[in-house]
């Protein structure tokens, strides 16, 4: 199995590979969180937390736990996410995400931690993280911060948004066929 993660996915990546690591050939992080442990510190929570607040109030927040309580779900609003996630991708693919984009479960991801079980998951899954160069969302610097805490295996680099499956398809294609061939999985 190769686990692919973008974006706030990488936490799913990193529980499974602690959950299932003789199972997992590969994990592949797209600018995603890449915490070895989850949200333990402060400093993990700036290196893995998107920071919009430079554009303005950018979200639409959900208080399913009542308007005293912290937010458990954000949602960038429309007029931000061509300028946030999608600048480099065309007209047509952003159309189509909106239809598409649902609020995320920000109290569930910022609080997401992930038990430590010794190194297993360091010597069965060997990682690839591809970096977007252009990314407004999870910027260039916290993606490297995130890389140099937890190095992986391969690094690759993309000239993209956010979303280098729509603003650099081809590109982000040959990177995951290079990290699955990397690792001797059949295509």
């Amino acid at each position: 199995v190769i686990l692919v993660g973008h974006s706030a996915g990488g936490l799913s990546v990193t529980s499974s590979i602690h959950k299932f690591p003789k199972k997992i050939s590969l994990a592949v992080y797209i600018a995603a969180t890449m915490l070895k442990f989850g949200f333990q510190t402060d400093e993990d929570l700036k290196d893995g937390v998107p920071e919009l607040s430079e554009h303005g109030d950018v979200y639409e927040l959900g208080f399913g736990l009542g308007p005293e309580h912290p937010p458990t779900s954000a949602l960038i609003k429309p007029e931000y996410r061509r300028k946030l996630l999608y600048h480099m991708s065309p007209q047509q693919e952003c159309a189509l995400a909106a239809l598409l984009m649902r609020p995320g479960p920000v109290l569930a991801l910022t609080t997401a931690k992930v038990e430590e079980k010794g190194q297993e998951v360091e010597e069965h899954v060997p990682r690839v993280y591809i970096k977007t160069l252009h990314d407004r969302v999870m910027k260039p610097e916290q993606q490297e911060a995130m890389m140099k805490k937890w190095p992986p295996r391969e690094a690759y680099e993309v000239d993209s948004d956010h979303s280098p499956f729509f603003s650099n398809p081809f590109v982000l294609f040959g990177l995951l066929i290079k990290a699955a061939v990397s690792v001797g999985s059949p295509i």
